[in-house]
């Protein structure tokens, strides 16, 4: 499986069943070039310019399972992270 292949996958955590995002970065052992962390930006506040959430990192050892299309994971997201609907902007 590819990086790429990883950030096209939706990130789910098992107990609630909310979706947190999809993976936007992977940190990575030095020593042992094994996955550390998964890394899930924050979502930007009005196209940005009022900052952004805090960035979500789940450690590896809490990935449960990865599907074809979610990854299942077993981790508490930051405080005030949460998934927001998307709204549209006209019509």
């Amino acid at each position: 499986m590819t990086v790429y292949e990883l950030s096209q996958k939706d990130v789910i955590q098992i107990q609630s069943g909310e979706n947190l995002g999809r993976v936007d970065d992977v940190v990575f052992e030095q020593e042992t070039a094994r996955i550390s962390h998964l890394v899930l930006r924050g979502r930007p506040h009005w196209l940005g310019l009022f900052g952004r959430d805090e960035d979500l990192e789940i450690a590896w050892k809490d990935v449960q399972s990865i599907g074809a299309d979610v990854i299942m994971v077993d981790v508490q997201p930051a405080p005030g992270r949460t998934q927001h609907p998307r709204r549209r902007c006209f019509g």
